[in-house]
């Protein structure tokens, strides 16, 4: 860092998908915003993504990044990926001003991070965890955003996950490829509910999970910010003839309720599989969290997050309320971002 130090911090989380800020003044949340940003289709997606987001945001601040958008397909493999990233974060911000998230390495300078690129590389989830280790002595911090679910516990005021690296994380489900919006129906289950059928499900990418919530009447749009799988449009029936596709059929050949069932079916599914993931990492812990320990729920998905929480009998907080910024609910749905503005 320089010698200038700014009130201001802004946090940035670079996925894959978008690109999510957030900014604080003298510590406190003010606000966050979350942009398109599909990375796989060029460096120049996120150059573009930086310079919208950037107008948004005060200027005189200091930076801190943490990132997964170097697991894109764009980049040979992870040392390229967070290499380029940061000196793209380099070139959009002033001089001096940039710091980079290493997990548990803390935060470092742009050119400490690029000889750490292990610990840099998709070290997000670490970001929101600690903050809320830092605000409650024991929870389960559960972010389920467009593409993916955090399932992270806290113990006696810190972060006590079992994996750091994604193989290592997946393989505990304490990363979870399941999101709200983006995650191909393809691949939630291999069939479907309809009409008193489980039906094969077609491996082709005809729908999404956002498909699912907004036939149910269960999405907010604004989460939603890609094209949908057909590039079609986003509406309720548009949604009925992507589902029906999925199981070979049209959507006129049933009434819109048994499309709303296989939707209702297949969203119930993602639910277990979340909730029976929350189960094997609290069944992890030594000493196991009190049972009044809450679930603290981030990200878009976190309607789903309260659900799980329920089922687990376990009560719900949500991050923004966590971390005093009441209500701001982009704060919690980038809550990497929130993180890493509290963290720097």
């Amino acid at each position: 860092m320089s010698d200038v130090h700014s009130s201001t911090v802004i946090g940035w989380d670079i996925g894959g998908a978008h690109l999510k800020a957030a900014w604080a003044e003298q510590g406190r949340l003010r606000d966050a915003v979350q942009v398109p940003c599909r990375l796989w289709q060029g460096i120049g997606e996120l150059d573009a993504a930086l310079a919208t987001v950037l107008e948004r945001l005060p200027a005189d601040a200091d930076h801190v990044v943490t990132m997964t958008g170097e697991l894109v397909d764009l980049f040979d493999d992870r040392v390229q990926g967070v290499h380029t990233l940061i000196e793209r974060m380099e070139a959009a911000l002033p001089q001096g001003r940039l710091r980079v998230y290493a997990g548990r390495g803390g935060l470092l300078s742009p050119l400490e991070a690029r000889g750490r690129v292990m610990e840099v590389a998709s070290a997000n989830w670490m970001a929101t965890a600690a903050v809320v280790a830092r605000c409650l002595p024991a929870a389960l911090l559960v972010d389920m955003g467009s593409t993916t679910t955090d399932i992270v516990p806290v113990r006696d005021g810190a972060v006590a996950a079992r994996g750091i690296t994604d193989h290592e994380r997946m393989a505990v489900e304490e990363l979870l490829y399941t999101g709200l919006t983006r995650t191909a129906v393809m691949a939630m289950e291999r069939t479907a509910l309809v009409a008193g059928e489980r039906l094969p499900m077609m491996a082709e990418y005809f729908a999404t999970s956002a498909d699912l919530y907004r036939v149910l009447g269960r999405l907010d749009e604004a989460a939603d910010q890609h094209p949908a799988a057909d590039n079609g449009a986003k509406t309720v029936e548009a949604s009925l003839r992507r589902l029906a596709r999925m199981v070979g059929h049209d959507a006129g050949d049933y009434d819109p309720a048994v499309w709303q069932a296989m939707a209702a079916d297949l969203t119930e599914r993602q639910l277990r599989r979340i909730h029976d993931a929350a189960c094997r990492v609290l069944s992890a812990g030594t000493p196991f969290l009190p049972a009044d320990a809450p679930v603290v729920g981030a990200g878009v998905g976190r309607a789903v997050v309260k659900e799980v929480a329920a089922r687990l009998g376990r009560p719900y907080l949500d991050f923004s309320d966590v971390v005093g910024a009441p209500g701001q609910g982009w704060v919690a749905s980038c809550a990497p971002a929130a993180a890493m503005a509290l963290l720097g």
